[in-house]
């Protein structure tokens, strides 16, 4: 069985990949669970320079890579070149800030010594979806591998191309192997990797019913989770508005990222 990368405006094929057997599943967690000790005891210092050095792969290959977003994915290539961007400035954001986001943080209690200290988790499985293929997954990334986590990505089954390319962008920085992996999987296989006992943790960007399995899982795990899932929030029009602005602003949210945006406007409501 496999996927197929499919040109949304056109339906051509694009790419066809095939997905990974279990056997080939437990060999890629394996290789992250032995790549965490390392990772982990890596310097901070260490770990922020190859995050800068992925901000810089992004940014040397940003026109190949918003072609592919464009083409996998659908949106105008501006706004894919605007996402490869977004990508570069979240790593260097996190490499420029971690050092104070991972200080031990004292308490006032009565005990000689009270403070809250900030420790990786170890291997953590992002669920992500196609509308930001590129963002969506360096949000979880940049932040998670400074704090020393080992990133284990599933990506939506219609763009695996550019998850193939973000492993791709983390080896071309430097960062050892196995450190970030994109998982080839089904939909099918994500519980067996959340109840895998190598695997401490998960988020997902998706539909409710999505989070709600994942939820579900990594509950009766007792392991963490990260849901960001779907809504529709009105846009409503009062009559006092300006209506020229607020035309453009109800278009442009409609319309942000080809339609596909979880924040774009779906319900207008006009007060009369």
């Amino acid at each position: 069985m496999s996927m197929q990368s499919i040109n949304p405006h056109t339906g051509e094929i694009l790419n066809t990949t095939d997905y990974w057997d279990d056997a080939k599943l437990s060999q890629a967690l394996e290789a992250s669970h032995l790549a965490k000790t390392t990772w982990r005891a890596t310097p901070l210092a260490e770990r922020c320079q190859l995050l800068r050095e992925a901000a810089r792969v992004l940014r040397d290959q940003q026109e190949s890579f918003a072609q592919l977003v464009t083409a996998e994915m659908g949106k105008l290539i501006a706004e894919s070149r605007a996402e490869i961007e977004k990508c570069a400035l979240v790593c260097e954001y996190y490499a420029d800030h971690a050092a104070e986001f991972l200080q031990n943080e004292v308490v006032n209690t009565d005990a000689s010594r009270s403070y809250v200290a900030y420790q990786p988790l170890g291997m953590v499985l992002a669920v992500m979806p196609w509308n930001f293929p590129i963002w969506q997954v360096f949000r979880f990334a940049a932040p998670g591998l400074a704090a020393g986590n080992v990133g284990l990505l599933k990506h939506a089954s219609n763009v695996p191309q550019c998850a193939m390319q973000i492993e791709n962008v983390f080896q071309q920085a430097g960062f050892p192997k196995h450190v970030f992996t994109t998982l080839l999987i089904k939909a099918s296989q994500v519980a067996g990797v959340i109840q895998d006992p190598r695997v401490q943790a998960v988020t997902i960007t998706g539909s409710e019913p999505a989070g709600r399995s994942v939820a579900e899982t990594a509950g009766k795990a007792l392991k963490p989770s990260v849901l960001e899932l779907g809504g529709s929030d009105p846009f409503i029009v009062l009559p006092d508005c300006d209506l020229e602005l607020t035309v453009k602003g109800a278009v442009m949210s409609r319309f942000l990222n080809a339609g596909q945006s979880c924040i774009a406007a779906k319900r207008f409501i006009v007060v009369g």
